[in-house]
């Protein structure tokens, strides 16, 4: 069962590492897009943000008839992935900046039926010690998510419409892996869905609810840190250098934001499991809100320290990423657990669109130099929160009588 379990965690990895390519994947092309559109200053702050607001339509949606108990998991997972390629193709004989973003959030919505679905299929083949089969497979995401960068390695010589549909073959590779090669855990079905009735029931848990203050403060950094990067790394070299090469570019926020983050989410699944996941997040948002504050004061200085500060930072931002959830899952009960899931990941992701559209604004005042240090308030409030989570957990010493007296 073990091997098996293992063998799974690879394919479903390297599915997600394929189908998340379609999250940045336009956003990457930003400059070609907003020349062919004629589009405003905002367009690419609005490629990145409207995916998250497909991402929690789609994710209440598909909670709400809860798909993915009517349904086998693993054709939720290829049909979302084939809809995630047809709708980020599209984007090639899009008209308009409107029909553009309208494109992206369909993505997103699609990408609500990949990343939670394949969270549910992991949990369906390491029922147990799951922390490194998370971390695994959060490390998947991030790889994918900067997939894009590492793309136009290749094709930044050539069109920007190979990047975009490089990332809907890949999606669609992404879908076979999954519908043919993956088989279904030998586990019994579980149905908890969602349900707007037992909001209250998790807003009435204390350990829950730090955990996920905890979260929302992960993900006001997390996306726009992963958005504004790259653009924050162009500057800064162009800055010192008077110049800063795409391939460059592409290659050193793939370096920060997939290698980083994926070498953190792997080790962070790993310390979580020995440490405990209250003491691995307190750990991460501290080192991150640190980066956060600090890495503006290396804009326009020597590229190796500015780089040097940006992979710790990728490391980190990462690292607990998938600990909130499974504190979640540890501590909510079994009848609402679905709900909890769902409450925590869209109220998170619609954080991100906030943080992610005000960079750019806050970056013309403050400027490079400062305009990170927004972001660790995020971190910085999390933090506090998985403090007091861990101080709950200690003082009443397990998962059921924290779920019992919150």
């Amino acid at each position: 069962m073990m091997k098996s379990s293992w063998k799974a965690l690879i394919w479903i990895a390297t599915a997600e590492l394929f189908a998340l390519s379609l999250w940045f994947g336009a956003s990457v092309t930003a400059p070609e897009l907003n020349d062919l559109w004629d589009a405003g200053a905002n367009l690419e702050a609005w490629l990145s943000a409207s995916v998250p607001i497909g991402f929690v339509l789609g994710a209440f949606a598909s909670s709400y008839f809860g798909l993915a108990d009517r349904f086998n998991p693993r054709f939720i997972f290829a049909v979302s992935a084939l809809l995630g390629a047809a709708f980020n193709g599209l984007i090639l004989i899009s008209d308009g900046a409107l029909n553009g973003i309208t494109l992206r959030i369909l993505t997103g919505v699609t990408l609500a039926g990949v990343y939670p679905t394949a969270v549910k299929l992991l949990s369906q083949w390491f029922p147990k010690r799951r922390g490194l089969a998370i971390g695994v497979l959060i490390a998947a995401l991030t790889l994918g998510s900067s997939l894009p960068h590492f793309i136009v390695l290749f094709f930044s010589a050539l069109q920007w419409q190979w990047i975009i549909l490089t990332s809907s073959f890949l999606s669609v590779v992404s879908s076979g892996i999954i519908y043919f090669i993956l088989k279904d855990a030998p586990v019994e079905k579980e149905n908890k869905p969602f349900s707007f009735s037992l909001i209250k029931k998790v807003r009435e848990n204390r350990a829950v609810m730090l955990a996920n203050y905890g979260y929302f403060g992960h993900m006001w950094e997390l996306y726009a840190m992963w958005t504004w990067l790259p653009v924050f790394l162009s500057a800064s070299f162009q800055h010192n250098t008077g110049s800063a090469s795409p391939a460059l570019i592409a290659f050193c926020s793939f370096l920060t934001i997939g290698i980083a983050g994926a070498a953190g989410s792997v080790a962070g699944g790993w310390l979580a499991d020995r440490i405990g996941r209250a003491s691995l997040t307190i750990l991460s948002m501290g080192i991150s809100a640190l980066c956060a504050l600090s890495i503006g004061f290396t804009f326009g200085q020597s590229f190796w320290v500015t780089i040097s500060l940006a992979f710790i930072w990728g490391i980190f931002i990462i690292s607990d990423s998938a600990q909130f959830s499974a504190a979640v899952t540890e501590f909510a009960e079994s009848e609402y657990v679905g709900t909890a899931l769902t409450f925590q990941m869209c109220i998170g992701f619609l954080i991100t669109i906030v943080s992610i559209n005000l960079i750019p604004y806050l970056q013309q005042i403050l400027g490079w130099k400062w305009v990170f240090s927004v972001l660790a308030i995020g971190p910085l409030l999390g933090l506090v929160s998985m403090a007091k989570f861990k101080t709950w957990e200690k003082r009443l010493g397990s998962p059921e009588q924290i779920s019992k007296q919150a």
